[in-house]
């Protein structure tokens, strides 16, 4: 086991990262944040693999990282399949339009791009309210211990609280609820009581222990199964890898089995989720296509709020 210390500060903002690297298992890395205004420790997991494999630089990523800063009042126009941005709009400009001026207006936004008449254009509202990534910080803190403790690779935990109602407990249009956002025979699957009269799916540990259990004895598992069955090699540590159990965890194996039989050719890495984001099948669609997206973007935007308030940055000790 090797121990690095890292701290970061500034007037408002101290932080001390703690990366544990275990050469015989899980790699992942745990920082430890100092908030001075708050007087709180939290823990949060490192991004350093998104930015050496390049995951930043992708057009999708930086996509949604603009989708998480933008208030509810400002549309951004962009092309469904690349996410390339080619416009900004007022909401309520859009919103106020027939649907036979809305076609107009992509058409003319095709036209002015020089784009084919069958590209597909998506307008799409801001989101900052919805993301509220430094209010998520006391729950991934609190969920990467209990990951920890239930023996799940805390980097799941994170990316999920991040985009799966951040800082709130809400129910989604297809009646997954809690942090976690579990469904109710998922839930029920994996240990929790889901009834008339309790519903665990509210209670952070409860919901936590039932995200856990489901991405190790289920998630993990199918995404092996069905890369062993398709020739990919792969590490559990590989990023690409932990993306694709992300996809599993939303959509389900069945869809992403499915969607993947559709490969002319084995692919692994970046190239594989990228392909993942242009394709269907079944259950798998654009909420599907987008999930690791906004994963990746929620990532880089919670490190962005982190580390841009650093204005210094010393190594403290080595053991």
């Amino acid at each position: 086991m090797e121990l690095v210390l890292y701290m970061l500060k500034n007037l408002s903002l101290l932080i001390v990262i703690s990366f544990q690297i275990n050469l015989n298992a899980q790699s992942t890395k745990i920082v430890d944040v100092y908030v001075e205004k708050d007087t709180t420790n939290y823990l949060i997991v490192n991004f350093d693999e998104l930015f050496l494999e390049r995951w930043d630089t992708l057009a999708q990523a930086n996509f949604w990282r603009k989708v998480m800063n933008y208030g509810p009042d400002s549309c951004i126009v962009n092309i469904a399949a690349t996410r390339e941005i080619l416009g900004y709009e007022s909401c309520k400009k859009w919103s106020s339009q027939t649907e036979e001026e809305k076609y107009i207006y992509k058409d003319s936004v095709r036209e002015k791009h020089q784009l084919d008449s069958v590209t597909k254009i998506y307008i799409t509202a801001g989101k900052k309210e919805f993301y509220l990534i430094e209010e998520s910080l006391p729950s991934i803190s609190k969920a990467i211990d209990l990951f920890q403790q239930f023996g799940t690779d805390p980097w799941y935990c994170q990316a999920i609280l991040l985009i799966e109602s951040p800082g709130r407990i809400a129910y989604s249009s297809a009646g997954a609820y809690g942090p976690f956002q579990l469904m109710k025979s998922v839930a029920r699957t994996h240990g929790l009581i889901v009834n008339k009269e309790v519903d665990e799916r509210k209670d952070f540990y409860k919901s936590a222990m039932g995200a856990s259990s489901l991405i190790s004895k289920t998630c993990i598992p199918e995404v092996k199964r069905i890369l062993d069955g398709m020739g990919i090699s792969y590490l559990e540590t590989d990023l690409w890898f932990k993306f694709l159990v992300l996809h599993v965890y939303h959509a389900g194996a069945g869809n992403v089995g499915g969607l993947l039989k559709q490969l002319e050719a084995p692919k692994s890495g970046i190239d594989l989720i990228t392909w993942m984001w242009k394709n269907e099948w079944g259950g798998f669609k654009n909420a599907s296509q987008n999930y690791s997206q906004v994963a990746i973007a929620a990532l880089l935007c919670l490190h962005e709020m982190i580390y841009n308030k650093c204005d210094d940055i010393y190594e403290c000790e080595t053991f």
